[in-house]
């Protein structure tokens, strides 16, 4: 196997644009990955469509979605619209594999905000399986999912590599591990990096995701809570892993760095964008790679029930969550409140409030 392609997840914004221009032209760019549910609602550009295209056309463009919502209690009208959307995407451009994240998003404005997460429990692992399946059956290449920067509870932290491994077991998936998703949750819950990033199977690694982020005032004054906001240079305690992951993930493809593109807008971002692609890059050549066949990938047959799986307490209990959330109810009296799928008891009051600040922002109903 050779070593992995470096790319990075493209965005419309001219800032972004002026800010790669200069790594596009010289080819430095191997792959792009493309969130293509973004603009399902927008024009797409006639540059940004030709610069896709070309990626697509050379074998160098994957898909990574946001908006399905692996998780949800309920199937919906959306869920639907959004894989009836997603196979029209994957006909008319060619990408090598698609992708989509951890968690649930059943919020009004799920095309805002982030995912949040489920715990490990029989029953949410086949709502997990069955929206997993039903994404898979829509395409005819590999699907991956990413692994979530904001968790509850340390124990939420510690199993969600036992979670995604047990997720894509029996189809053929495979991961993305998000470095900084990884160190966010190092920071909030106080376990070292390198030991989180060993709780997942490694193996099924074929894509990694770095970025930076932004660190959020605590409320109660004890720790700043680290948050994935991708709005700034990759941190050097993820520079410093890199080796390390690099020689773990031996199935490895892609590294792709993500930076929104709204947040570029000095000199001095852009120059910083284009330092930490060239240090990923050289970080990347000076890597012993041993030489092994790529894996073949076959499209697995799933007998999928003609209704998709839906759990209505899972999805009473979602919608109450995001609602209490909404509603700023206070942390220590939010851990009394009767939840089956929720370990609410276990969750640390500082990522409560975070989440708290999180739906409000995206929610202002």
């Amino acid at each position: 196997m050779s070593k992995p392609l470096l790319g990075i997840s493209m965005m419309a914004e001219a800032d972004f644009v002026s800010a790669v221009l200069p790594l596009l032209q010289t080819d430095s760019v191997d792959v792009l990955e493309w969130s293509f549910d973004t603009l399902y609602h927008s024009y797409e550009p006639d540059w940004l469509h030709d610069l896709l295209n070309f990626y697509a056309e050379n074998n160098r463009l994957i898909g990574h979605g946001v908006y399905y919502s692996l998780f949800d209690g309920r199937w919906t009208g959306r869920q639907e619209e959004w894989l009836k959307k997603l196979q029209e995407e994957v006909s008319l451009r060619k990408y090598n594999h698609i992708t989509e994240h951890f968690g649930f998003m059943n919020t009004e404005n799920f095309h805002q905000g982030v995912p949040l997460p489920v715990s490990l429990h029989p029953q949410t692992l086949e709502i997990g399986k069955d929206r997993l399946y039903r994404l898979q059956e829509a395409v005819n290449i590999p699907v991956g999912i990413e692994n979530l920067a904001f968790s509850f509870s340390v124990d939420d932290v510690k199993e969600q590599g036992v979670f995604l491994d047990k997720l894509t077991e029996n189809t053929d998936s495979f991961l993305i591990l998000d470095l900084h998703n990884i160190y966010c949750q190092s920071c909030n819950f106080q376990v070292g990096l390198q030991e989180l990033i060993e709780l997942y199977p490694l193996d099924k690694v074929k894509e990694i995701h770095l970025s930076g982020g932004s660190w959020q005032e605590s409320a109660y004054g004890k720790k700043q809570v680290r948050r994935d906001t991708h709005d700034d240079v990759i941190p050097d305690e993820i520079f410093s892993v890199i080796p390390y992951v690099l020689m773990k993930c031996q199935n490895l493809e892609y590294v792709i760095i993500e930076r929104l593109g709204h947040t570029l807008k000095t000199q001095e971002e852009k120059d910083n964008f284009v330092m930490d692609f060239n240090e990923v890059k050289n970080i990347i050549e000076a890597s012993a790679w041993k030489k092994k066949e790529k894996k073949s990938w076959n499209k697995k047959e799933v007998r999928l029930s003609e209704k998709p799986l839906e759990d209505l307490v899972l999805y009473e209990e979602q919608s109450r969550l995001t609602r209490l959330l909404f509603d700023n109810i206070d942390a220590a009296t939010f851990k009394g409140v009767d939840f089956h799928y929720f370990k609410t008891e276990n969750w640390d009051p500082e990522m409560i409030v975070t989440a708290q600040n999180i739906i409000k922002k995206w929610n202002p109903y």
